[in-house]
């Protein structure tokens, strides 16, 4: 099975009176990437939040959003600067004083002091993991709305591997058939290219002058046919093309196999093009190469 490296996942729980929301989203990658956004309060969590997305993510870049609301009074705790608001409640009165605005009411006063971010300090959710049951209740929550992201981003990836897996299928058929053609051309080819040499040879021994060594001829006609010879190439090719078609039923992430496999046959194509000199050949190579090109580009896409 193929799993595609780009996806995207949601999950939101309610557990304990605290509300969990986490969404995920991958893109392609050589390797594992995660960043984590989450609430200062729950940096604790991010080794064992990396820990679980490594169980289901083997390549990709993925970017992770956490979310959390809580229901409950005893997590929030909110403070009061006592001595800065003595000293901010002094500096009014001086104020007042110094420009002689009378009495100022307690309530604007109040309402000045309220106003000032280092009255009242707002700790916002850091007392919810003052205690080891409070800190397993939290990880409880955002254990099950991780695992439900998860589960909608796999489905996501899988559907979209179904897909890139089928299309793979395709094009190896295709590429199957187009080595059928160079097989059932080869014969023709190489009969057809010992025609033209034997005919080179006898115009040259016609214009020779000179008496010339049979021996060397014969053995330099060998040579040439043997470096001209592709079956080897065609045998790795198909080998390669098998592989590559078995290893898409394999589980697990298989992403860089499939691709070394990918430059091995664009490496004995580009060989069998080099060799060949018949047209026809020369042609099913183009349509070989193109066709490596783009399972080559849908593998990018494969974790």
């Amino acid at each position: 099975m193929l799993k595609s490296m780009t996806g995207f996942g949601r999950g939101e729980c309610i557990w304990y009176e605290r509300k969990f929301k986490v969404e995920l989203k991958s893109v392609n990658h050589r390797f594992s990437d995660f960043s984590i956004k989450l609430p200062r309060f729950l940096n604790p969590f991010e080794d064992s939040i990396r820990h679980r997305l490594a169980i289901d993510i083997i390549r990709g870049k993925v970017d992770v959003w956490i979310n959390f609301e809580s229901f409950r009074p005893e997590d929030t705790k909110i403070q009061v600067n006592e001595a800065y608001a003595d000293m901010y409640m002094k500096a009014l009165w001086g104020i007042s004083k110094r420009y002689g605005l009378g009495e100022v009411p307690l309530a604007t006063l109040l309402e000045m002091l309220a106003k000032s971010p280092d009255v009242i300090v707002s700790d916002r959710y850091e007392n919810a993991i003052k205690s080891d049951t409070a800190r397993n209740e939290i990880w409880e929550g955002l254990f099950e709305a991780l695992g439900q992201a998860l589960y909608q981003y796999n489905y996501m990836r899988e559907m979209e591997g179904a897909s890139i897996k089928k299309d793979i299928e395709e094009k190896c058929a295709y590429l199957t058939d187009v080595i059928s053609k160079i097989r059932e051309r080869l014969p023709h080819a190489i009969e057809e290219h010992a025609t033209k040499l034997k005919e080179r040879i006898r115009d040259l021994t016609e214009k020779l002058s000179e008496k010339f060594d049979e021996t060397r001829v014969i053995t330099e006609i060998a040579v040439l046919a043997d470096k001209s010879d592709i079956n080897e190439e065609m045998t790795r090719l198909e080998s390669h093309l098998e592989q590559l078609t078995s290893m898409m039923n394999e589980e697990g992430a298989k992403g860089r196999k499939m691709d070394f496999l990918i430059q091995e046959l664009n490496r004995e194509a580009n060989t069998i093009g080099a060799k060949s000199t018949d047209i026809h050949l020369t042609k099913y190579v183009v349509e070989l190469k193109s066709s490596i090109e783009q399972i080559r580009e849908q593998i990018q896409n494969v974790e």
